[in-house]
């Protein structure tokens, strides 16, 4: 996502522009430094650095994948059932360690004045949140809740309560730019969930121009399979920066289209 994020900005397609931005799981990461102003391409060497390795625990992993792919299931209670493994996960010095990782990713304290969403949910009770610079949450401690994954790290606590992932309340939570007339959605775990629910979120927003941007086969070959193997970012990010190339002629035309209409 960094990769792809530098490589449009390079050539042209700034999605740090935007109107909103909406940042979720580990694009909670790269939506702070967009909106903010910074270039995603500083990621390319700060985030393989050891410190910001994530210790996964596979067998905690597959427990929430499997709650999540029980359709007997409510959205409610798998949140609820993700969240207590979560919780069951706690670990004030991993926390920490979470926390400063992110702050050296985003390398910002501040909120932006152009509006940035960020997304979590409440481990305990499963609640969707969604924080902007008028929540009275550190950006930090947003970033690192929302991109805090069941078994590759642990619940973030803010004001009392402890978050986990954005991803779990819905996706890339392409809902919350309702009203957008142009929307782009950056979705980098594409290929392992199905499209539908997506598809659901699009329509409800309403948008004239939809974007959606997954990962290429080049991209998926050069994730991997481990969360926290920092060996796979680099080839992450080079593929990122090939596929820009290949989707900015789309996005070039969109992109002056809507800064022409203001």
């Amino acid at each position: 996502m960094a990769g792809l994020a530098h490589g449009l900005r390079r050539d042209g397609v700034d999605l740090g522009e935007a109107d909103l931005i909406v940042g979720t799981s580990a694009g909670a990461i790269v939506a702070a430094l967009l909106a903010t102003g910074q270039d995603p391409g500083r990621l390319a060497t700060t985030a393989r650095q050891p410190a910001h390795r994530l210790e996964v625990d596979p067998r905690r992993t597959g427990e929430v994948f499997a709650v999540l792919g029980d359709r007997s299931l409510g959205p409610g209670e798998a949140r609820r059932r993700v969240g207590r493994l979560a919780l069951d996960s706690t670990d004030l010095q991993a926390e920490e360690a979470l926390i400063a990782g992110r702050a050296a990713l985003i390398g910002a304290d501040a909120w932006p004045e152009r509006r940035l969403l960020i997304t979590a949910v409440d481990a305990t009770t499963g609640e969707p949140v969604v924080w902007d610079r008028d929540s009275g949450v550190p950006l930090v401690h947003a970033v690192a809740a929302s991109s805090a994954f069941p078994g590759a790290a642990p619940p973030v606590a803010i004001d009392g309560r402890r978050y986990m992932d954005g991803a779990l309340r819905a996706g890339p939570n392409a809902d919350l730019a309702v009203g957008a007339r142009t929307l782009v959605v950056v979705e980098p775990m594409a290929h392992l969930f199905p499209r539908e629910p997506l598809n659901q979120q699009l329509a409800a927003v309403g948008a004239g121009t939809v974007v959606t941007i997954g990962p290429d086969p080049a991209s998926v070959r050069a994730f991997g399979s481990d969360m926290g193997d920092l060996a796979a970012w680099e080839p992450a990010y080079q593929a990122g920066l090939r596929q820009a190339g290949a989707v900015d002629a789309q996005l070039r035309s969109m992109w002056r289209a809507e800064a022409d209409a203001g």
